[in-house]
C-alpha cells in the first residue's frame, strides 16, 4: 500500500515527543506538511531535529489545554486537512485524593482540546469534501485503570466525542476515528512504568516486562508497543485508503483488551 499525503496539511497536537511525534514523522514521510504543537519553543526546536527535511515542518507553541491556547493555534493555522488530537496528560493518583481542580485539568487537556480544535477545523473540511480527524484515546477508555481513574474518564469521553462528530459529518468525505493504544513505550510512560515497578527492575527493558506481567497480564504482545507501531495505524486512518473507516474506535493495544471488538 502506497500512502501519499502530498499537498495535505496535518496538525498533530502534543507532538514534541512520543506517539504524537511518531505520528507527525509518519505523516511527513507520506508527503504531508506537518504542524508540530507543544507548550514550549524549546521542546518544539528539539522535535524538529527529528526530521531530515524541515521544509514541510511548521511549529506552533500553544497550550491546547486552554481556550486561549487553542485560539493561538487556530489563528496561526486557520485550516488543516488532517487533525490528530493527541495532546494528553496522565498521572497515577489514588481516586479519593484527586481534587476538583485536577479532574478539570485532565478534562481540559485531554477532552476539551480536541473538542475546540475539531469545532474549528472540521466544518472547513466538510466544505472542501475531504478531511481526516483522529483522536488518540487509550485502552484505558474501556479498561479503566484504578490507579488513574481521572485519566480513564477522559479517554472514554474522547470515544463519545469522536463518534458523535463522525455522525455529524456523515456522507461528507470527512472521517473521524479514535485509536486505543495500549501500554506504549514513550517518554512519559517510561517514567510511569519505572514508578510503578520501583526497584524490582535493573533496566528499562526489565521494567517494561514486569509492568506488562503485573499490570497488564492480558497483553498478547507481551511487551510495550513502540510509538511508531501506534503511529502506523494513525497514518493509515489519515489516508485516502481509509475512506470507508469512520466512527470507529480501533485498537493498537497489543491485545490487552479481551473483547472481540
Amino acid at each position: 500500500m502506497q500512502i501519499d499525503l502530498s499537498g495535505r496539511i496535518a496538525l498533530v497536537t502534543g507532538s514534541t515527543a512520543g506517539i504524537g511525534l511518531a505520528i507527525a514523522k509518519g505523516l511527513h514521510a507520506s508527503g504531508a506538511e506537518v504542524v508540530l504543537n507543544g507548550r514550549t519553543e524549546e521542546r518544539l526546536e528539539k522535535a524538529v531535529t527529528e526530521f531530515d527535511d524541515t521544509a514541510r515542518v511548521r511549529t506552533i507553541a500553544a497550550n491546547v489545554g486552554s481556550a486561549e491556547g487553542c485560539s493561538v493555534l487556530t489563528e496561526e493555522i486557520p485550516e488543516v486537512d488532517i487533525l490528530v488530537n493527541n495532546a494528553g496528560i496522565f498521572a497515577p493518583q489514588p481516586l479519593f485524593e484527586i481534587e476538583d481542580g485536577e479532574w478539570q485539568r485532565f478534562f481540559d487537556v485531554n477532552v476539551m482540546s480536541g473538542i475546540r480544535l475539531s469545532r474549528h477545523y472540521v466544518p472547513a473540511m466538510v466544505r472542501r469534501g475531504w478531511g481526516r480527524t483522529v483522536f488518540i484515546s487509550s485502552e484505558s477508555a474501556v479498561q479503566v485503570p484504578p490507579e488513574m481513574v481521572h485519566y480513564g474518564m477522559t479517554k472514554t469521553a474522547q470515544l463519545t466525542v469522536a463518534r458523535g462528530l463522525a455522525e455529524a459529518v456523515g456522507g461528507s468525505g470527512v472521517t473521524v476515528n479514535s485509536i486505543l493504544p495500549g501500554p506504549t513505550l514513550s517518554e512519559g510512560v517510561e517514567k510511569f512504568v519505572q514508578e510503578v515497578v520501583g526497584d524490582e527492575a535493573s533496566s528499562m527493558e526489565e521494567a517494561s516486562r514486569l509492568f506488562i506481567e503485573k499490570e497488564r497480564p492480558t497483553s498478547l504482545l507481551g511487551r510495550l508497543a513502540s510509538s511508531e507501531e501506534v503511529a502506523n495505524l494513525a497514518v493509515y486512518l489519515c489516508s485516502d485508503q481509509a475512506s470507508a473507516t469512520t466512527g470507529a474506535a480501533l485498537r493498537a493495544d497489543g491485545g490487552v483488551l479481551r473483547g472481540v471488538l
